[in-house]
């Protein structure tokens, strides 16, 4: 297996495909790993995944938990949130976490380590060529000799400029939002230097304060001026308009980084033609609301992943990677109308855009937050945790309230133990919350489905849990099959039915 970048996207993926079994080299084109904090937050689906790879512990050591946030309108605060509070009962990991890109790819670059793959470095895709049963590569090594790869499937996690897209002929509709927008690490002082994440509106201004390790430290992204957008020069912080930062009594003490940016929405037309797939920024690009970006791409690594691995190692059909992109491209394209309507409400210019944002904002959003209904539903989406592949070909089935395609609901079992500790295996595997019947049991065993059967509370109920009912779990924590069947007829139908042959080995 090749995969074409090593931004977080491609490193989940290669990591992943060691982890499974999968032989597999990693190239980018860049001489080193980014030294910039460029995305910045984690989502508890994110780290969910990688708790599976053993990895969580050292990310969320590099990054500060989001346990708040802070809604600041002409420089007065109108809310407060706190989003740790939201997700104690859905998650493991019932927050956010602020962790600057680079730090992160630290952390999954030392886990490609430990599983003995480096990422090779100044080494570029030239071309390659499907041949049907496996892919040619033309690989330009850092001394530029060129060399011959043959895989069995290649990836492209090259981002949203991506080569192997280009090279595929796939399309990438979409557009540019006009606003230009900065960037900025820094060093500073005042009320919203308080280690929670701060967003502030004004009259034609928009700006978010993210906190980073280390005392005083903070990202800054806000909008550019028109006027000075309009300059056919670099930009600089000086640049910039400094009204709201003052009316947040911000005290700027120094310029870490700076940086501009034109924030793009689009999403591909396919992801992936015969054995080549697009994931990441090489599929979908969208506004930053909500820190979705680089966690999307994470979210397709891994349901890649599992998919190759399975039919690479002869578990299944190859059919089962025709279910890729439909999953993924249904909820890419989702994010992007989503954000793409939140983003523009926010950056929108004009009086009935003042009025809103300095009028019904401070009176809206503070009433809708104290609802536990929205703050529920807010943590959810945000997290990831809400994405469902309902309706899509592997997912079957209804038990409770979960349904085939619904994250596996995470339940805690006292003193430091869940559910989801099983998902570690990165296999297929049963869930039965209550007893198991010795037919089930049975016929786990011979198809070589490890079975977990938890001792029943009446907490599980909470996430819609039914007791006694059998839940097929994915290698990536999804419900695959959902079913009140307890002798394993519908498991053995299930697995017939899509060419799994899930054994362990």
């Amino acid at each position: 297996m090749l995969v074409v970048g090593a931004g977080p996207t491609g490193l989940v993926l290669a990591l992943w495909l060691a982890r499974l079994g999968v032989r597999v080299r990693i190239i980018d084109r860049t001489e080193a790993p980014g030294t910039t904090s460029r995305a910045l937050a984690v989502q508890a689906r994110t780290l969910e995944f990688e708790r599976q790879v053993g990895l969580s512990d050292a990310v969320v050591a590099q990054g500060v938990p989001l346990i708040a946030v802070n809604l600041w309108v002409a420089g007065r605060k109108v809310a407060r949130v706190e989003f740790g509070a939201m997700g104690v009962r859905l998650s493991p990991f019932p927050y956010a976490l602020i962790t600057p890109q680079d730090a992160h790819e630290r952390v999954l670059i030392a886990g490609l380590d430990a599983a003995g793959i480096s990422v090779e470095r100044k080494t570029t895709l030239r071309g390659f060529e499907d041949l049907g049963d496996r892919v040619r590569a033309r690989v330009a090594r850092p001394d530029g000799r060129e060399e011959e790869v043959e895989v069995a499937y290649l990836a492209g996690c090259d981002g949203a400029s991506s080569d192997v897209r280009e090279a595929l002929g796939i399309g990438f509709p979409g557009g540019t939002y006009e606003h230009l927008f900065y960037v900025a690490d820094v060093d500073a002082s005042g009320p919203v230097i308080n280690g929670e994440l701060n967003g502030a509106l004004d009259e034609a201004d928009f700006l978010a304060i993210f906190p980073l390790r280390g005392e005083g430290r903070a990202r800054i992204v806000g909008t550019i001026r028109a006027e000075a957008a309009a300059r056919h020069t670099a930009l600089s912080w000086d640049d910039i308009g400094k009204d709201v930062i003052a009316r947040l009594g911000l005290q700027i003490l120094r310029v870490n980084w700076f940086s501009t940016y034109h924030v793009h929405h689009r999403v591909a037309d396919r992801f992936g033609r015969g054995r080549v797939f697009l994931a990441g920024d090489a599929a979908h690009i969208h506004s930053p609301v909500g820190g979705q970006g680089m966690n999307t791409g994470i979210g397709d690594a891994v349901n890649l992943a599992w998919k190759l691995a399975n039919v690479v190692r002869g578990h299944a059909e190859t059919a089962l990677l025709e279910t890729y992109e439909p999953e993924r491209i249904a909820f890419a394209r989702r994010l992007v109308a989503t954000t793409d309507r939140v983003f523009t409400g926010i950056t929108r210019r004009g009086p009935l855009a003042r009025r809103v944002r300095l009028r019904v904002v401070p009176v809206v959003l503070p009433a809708l937050f104290r609802l536990p209904a929205v703050r529920r539903f807010m943590f959810r989406t945000i997290s990831q945790t809400v994405i469902t592949y309902r309706g899509q070909r592997l997912s079957a089935g209804r038990a409770g309230r979960v349904h085939g395609g619904d994250r596996l609901p995470w339940v805690s079992l006292g003193e430091g133990h869940d559910n989801f500790a099983a998902l570690a295996s990165l296999a297929w595997q049963a869930h039965v919350y209550g007893e198991a019947s010795t037919t089930l049991r049975e016929t786990c065993r011979a198809r070589g489905i490890a079975l977990h059967a938890f001792t029943w509370r009446r907490t599980m109920r909470r996430p819609g849990l039914l007791r006694n009912a059998f839940y097929l779990v994915r290698p990536d924590g999804y419900v695959a099959l959902a079913s009140t069947d307890r002798a394993g007829t519908a498991l053995a139908s299930y697995l017939d039915a899509r060419g799994l042959r899930a054994a362990r080995d």
